[in-house]
């Protein structure tokens, strides 16, 4: 049976190399399996076994983004599990970076050499001076950059900063790598090209193109191996931003931080399989809003039932119906302060003040979006994204949902159903005759005047009679 690393001959790809006969691919820990096909003769034509190729520690091991946090995370990672002795780390501030010279030192102390150096991934000839004289057994493309906002911000500029140090990098580094025989080219993508993230769009966009490079290179038999990433628990130069309330909306979202060496672990296994892509983060096992593809992953609570069938959601309008007029406004107020408290991520509504702008509140384009999807989702009304920056501050807001709520048709005979029902309770005396008394009350000014009928003619003679009789006898 034939056996092939995972590195085809150079100027061919298994695509060419299967076209003479009909080939089954078997990844190496499934020999077993196959050598059971075999022996059952299930197999058509020949069986290629891959067998996941080895850093060849001779040569050297190209990150990009390799002096930032998760660079020297996982620069050290493939000193320590995968052999790597030569590694070429390439960042925007070179030797310059925090920490550089101590990563530098840490991996001579683990028996590896590490270069450092500065470098715009993303132009080719800069990319061609840098490689020149190196060769190279894996390329682990780390670096990226961040501009997070709503869509309607996006400009030219702002997209081009965020897709350069991705897109146009990896797309170089494949090509200029082409020739070098690699046994692993790694990409770090993120969740965001997967789920979406709120004003993620050019991140998003970036990292699927990079899960598409990943896809086009296997196509092709090369290695390849995009890994979209989700947050690490380990801050890094794009995250160590993220405050309380940033971290906290993320796990409402159900995507919560992964630890660092399970994420170590996970690049481990982008390194081991035999495929294209896969999506590393950790999710929220119970009460968060975990993406709908992944639901089918996580525990789910128990469900228990309900008497009078399931809790269906109680839109804005059903709630205000059982509200004075008068307190309305307020309660509207009162979910509008709840909601911009949890995004927030203070303790109660009491921090929230109803006359200060959202934006002095501390709320940006993402939180404002967030704020939106809540109050939207709460009240079942439709609402623009641009709602909270139309009316900026809580009462404002609050005063816009009241205008827009359609409140349902009072049934009054049913309110009086009900006070009856209530009333019913009464045992003392007092308390029913003071009852009686006011709606005696209200029955008389509110029953209509009854109109005058006309008089028959004996009624009018006997009227006179009457009345005439009553005169004489005084």
């Amino acid at each position: 049976m034939p056996i092939s690393t995972n590195r085809p001959p150079r100027g061919s790809s298994r695509k060419e190399a299967s076209t003479c006969s009909p080939v089954t691919a078997w990844d190496a820990r499934r020999a077993p399996e196959a050598f059971r096909h075999l022996s059952l003769a299930k197999h058509v034509g020949k069986v290629l076994l891959t067998v996941p190729a080895r850093l060849d520690p001779e040569r050297t091991v190209l990150v990009t983004g390799g002096t930032g946090t998760l660079g020297g995370l996982v620069a050290r990672r493939l000193v320590t599990h995968h052999g790597a002795r030569n590694l070429l780390l390439v960042s925007r501030r070179g030797p310059d970076a925090d920490g550089a010279a101590d990563l530098v030192a840490d991996l001579a102390g683990l028996g590896a050499t590490a270069r450092v150096a500065t470098c715009d991934v993303a132009d080719r000839g800069a990319l061609a001076a840098l490689l020149d004289g190196f060769e190279l057994t894996a390329v682990v493309h780390a670096a990226g950059v961040l501009d997070d906002g709503v869509l309607s911000s996006l400009t030219p500029g702002r997209l081009a900063a965020v897709l350069r140090p991705k897109v146009d990098a990896a797309w170089l580094l494949h090509e200029a790598s082409r020739d070098h025989d690699l046994a692993a080219f790694v990409l770090f993508s993120s969740a965001a090209g997967v789920f979406g993230g709120a004003g993620q769009a050019a991140y998003a966009a970036a990292n699927t193109f990079l899960d598409g490079l990943a896809a086009h290179r296997r196509a092709r038999g090369l290695p390849a191996t995009s890994v979209a990433w989700g947050l690490w628990e380990r801050a890094s130069g794009m995250t160590g931003h993220l405050a309380d309330a940033d971290r906290a909306r993320l796990e409402r979202g159900g995507l919560v931080p992964l630890p660092t060496e399970r994420a170590l672990a996970l690049f481990d296994a982008a390194l081991g399989l035999d495929r294209a892509g896969f999506v590393a983060t950790g999710l929220a096992p119970r009460g968060g809003h975990v993406p709908a593809v992944l639901r089918d992953l996580v525990e789910r609570p128990v469900e228990r039932p309900v008497a009078g069938g399931p809790v269906e959601r109680v839109s804005l309008a059903q709630r205000l119906a059982g509200v004075a007029p008068d307190r309305r406004g307020e309660f509207v107020l009162d979910v509008v302060r709840g909601h911009a408290a949890v995004v927030l991520g203070h303790r109660g509504r009491d921090a929230v003040e109803a006359d200060r702008a959202f934006k002095d509140h501390g709320f940006d384009s993402l939180t404002a979006v967030e704020l939106r999807n809540r109050i939207a989702a709460d009240t079942g009304l439709r609402l623009p994204p641009t709602v909270i920056f139309d009316f900026p501050t809580p009462a404002a807001l609050a005063a816009h949902l009241l205008s827009k709520v359609e409140l349902p048709a009072v049934d009054h005979l049913d309110v009086l159903d009900r006070l009856e029902a209530e009333l019913s309770g009464l045992d003392s005396d007092i308390a029913r005759s003071e009852v009686a008394a006011r709606l005696a009350d209200l029955a008389a000014r509110w029953a209509p005047e009854r109109p005058l009928e006309p008089a028959s003619t004996q009624e009018i003679f006997d009227l006179i009679d009457t009345e005439l009789g009553r005169l004489s006898e005084h």
